[in-house]
C-alpha cells in the first residue's frame, strides 16, 4: 500500500427539490432571492481516504448516497462543499455505457470513451484488439450502439472500461446484465486487476460479493459514513442493521469488562421462589468480554438467588437468539440430564460452549431461565440478559457454519 490515491474531506452534496418545475425558474429570477426549493443532503460532511491498491466495497440501502459519492469521485457531479482529490486515471462503470453516443458505432464509441479517459489515438489503437476480443460482439461493432441488446451494450462498455489500464476502477452494480460466460470473464478480469494493484471501488447489494472481492468496507446511510474498516466486521454490522433497523457500534478493540462483584448485589428474598441475579461471559483467554471470535470457546456463568428450597429438580436454561429473534440454540439441564445447585442463598452454575458459537458474524443475545422440573413453568426468565458480537471471517454463507469436510469418496467413514 502506498499513499492515498483518493482523499475526501468534509464532502457535502445538496440537491434542491422543487414541488413544481416552474419553481426552479421563479427561484432563478427572484430579485429578493426567495427560495422555492427544499434542500436534500445526499452526502453530509463525509471524510475518508483510500490508499493505492485497496479494494473497497461500498454498501448501503437505496438512497444512502453511494451513487452520488461515486459520481463526484469520477467528476460527473460537483460537490456542494468539501475537497475531493483523485490521483490517477479513473475508469468507471456507474451505469453501463455512460458517455456512449447512441448514434455512434461501437468502434466510434471506443475511441470516444478512450479520449474521454485521456488516451490519445495511438494508445487506443494499441488496445483496440484487446477490447474487441473481450467484447466479442462480432460484426455489430460497426453498427450504432442504439441497436444493441443490453447484453451487447454491457460487453462493449465493460471491455472499454477495464482494458484502458486504469489506476482506479469503479464498479456500481454493473454486472447485473450479460450472460453467465460474460460475467465469468468480467469477474476473472476484475480479480486480475485487484491483485495487480489497481484500486477498486465496488458497489453491490450482494454483501457476499463484497466479502469475496474486498478487504475493506465503507457503509453509507442517509449520506453519512456509518462505519469504515474490516470488510467482515462492517458487513456483519450492516446485515444486523437491515434486520433490526439500528446497530450499536463497539470500539474496534474490544476492552475487558470491569469485573463487578456479585457480592455487591443485595440478597433480597421476595415473593418469587428464585431470581436470576447476573450473567457473565468469558472468552478463551479468561477475560470477561462481549465480543468473541468465531469458534472461540465461551464460558457462561449464571448467578441466581434461591429463596425457596422446596423445588424438585429445578431446570436451568440458556438460549441464544439473533437480533432478528432467530432462535439459534436453546439448551437446558433437563435435556442434558444435569442437576443444578439449589440451596437457600446465592448459587452459581456454568455452561461452556466448547467450540464457540458456530454462526455467521453479527450480534446475538442470551435469554436465561429458571424453570420447574418439566421445563414448562418459568420460575424466573430474563430476556436479552446479555448482548454479544461474534466476529466471523468469510468462511461460509447462510446462518450457521456447520463443521464439515470436503474430499472424494475416501472421505466417507463407514
Amino acid at each position: 500500500m502506498e499513499e492515498s490515491i483518493i482523499s475526501i474531506k468534509n464532502l457535502i452534496k445538496i440537491y434542491r427539490i422543487y414541488d413544481k418545475p416552474v419553481d426552479r425558474l421563479k427561484e432563478s429570477i427572484s430579485v429578493s432571492k426567495k427560495k422555492y426549493s427544499k434542500e436534500f443532503y445526499a452526502l453530509k460532511n463525509i471524510s475518508f481516504s483510500i490508499r493505492q491498491g485497496e479494494n473497497v466495497g461500498i454498501i448501503g440501502t437505496n438512497g444512502s448516497g453511494k451513487s452520488t459519492l461515486l459520481k463526484i469521485i469520477t467528476g460527473v457531479l460537483n460537490p456542494t462543499e468539501g475537497e475531493v482529490e483523485v490521483r490517477g486515471k479513473v475508469s468507471a462503470l456507474l451505469e453501463l455505457g455512460t458517455g456512449f453516443n447512441p448514434d455512434y458505432t461501437g468502434i466510434e464509441n471506443i475511441y470516444l470513451s478512450g479520449t474521454m479517459m485521456g488516451l490519445n489515438r495511438n494508445e487506443i489503437d494499441s488496445k483496440l484488439d484487446e477490447i474487441l476480443n473481450f467484447a466479442d460482439i462480432g460484426e455489430f461493432i460497426n453498427q450504432p450502439v442504439k441497436t444493441y441488446s443490453s447484453g451487447m451494450f454491457a460487453r462493449l462498455a465493460f471491455a472499454v472500461a477495464i482494458n484502458v489500464e486504469p489506476e482506479i476502477l469503479i464498479v456500481d452494480e454493473a454486472l447485473s446484465v450479460g450472460d453467465t460466460r460474460f460475467k465469468l470473464k468480467c469477474m476473472k478480469k476484475m480479480k486480475e486487476m485487484m491483485f495487480s494493484g489497481t484500486t477498486v471501488l465496488f458497489v453491490s447489494h450482494d454483501v457476499n460479493a463484497i466479502k469475496r472481492f474486498c478487504s475493506r468496507a465503507l457503509w453509507l446511510n442517509k449520506g453519512v459514513v456509518m462505519a469504515d474498516g474490516d470488510v467482515d466486521r462492517i458487513t456483519d454490522k450492516y446485515l444486523d442493521f437491515l434486520k433490526i433497523g439500528e446497530v450499536a457500534f463497539d470500539d474496534e478493540e474490544q476492552e475487558e469488562i470491569p469485573k463487578q462483584s456479585d457480592d455487591e448485589i443485595e440478597f433480597a428474598p421476595g415473593d418469587n421462589m428464585a431470581q436470576i441475579i447476573a450473567f457473565h461471559l468469558w472468552n478463551s483467554k479468561g477475560k470477561e468480554v462481549n465480543e468473541f471470535e468465531f469458534n472461540e470457546r465461551i464460558t457462561a456463568e449464571v448467578v441466581y438467588d434461591v429463596y425457596d428450597e422446596n423445588v424438585d429438580n429445578p431446570v436451568l436454561g440458556v438460549a441464544i437468539r439473533g437480533m432478528d429473534d432467530d432462535y439459534v440454540c436453546g439448551l437446558n439441564t433437563l435435556l442434558d440430564n444435569v442437576n443444578i445447585p439449589w440451596k437457600y442463598g446465592r448459587n452459581r452454575f456454568f455452561i461452556q460452549y466448547v467450540k464457540g458459537i458456530l454462526s455467521v458474524g453479527g450480534k446475538y443475545y442470551f435469554d436465561v431461565a429458571l424453570m420447574d422440573e418439566t421445563a414448562s413453568v418459568n420460575i424466573d426468565y430474563k430476556t436479552m440478559i446479555k448482548e454479544i458480537t461474534i466476529n466471523t471471517k468469510y468462511v461460509g454463507e447462510g446462518r450457521y457454519i456447520i463443521p464439515h469436510e470436503w474430499g472424494d469418496i475416501n472421505v466417507r467413514k463407514i
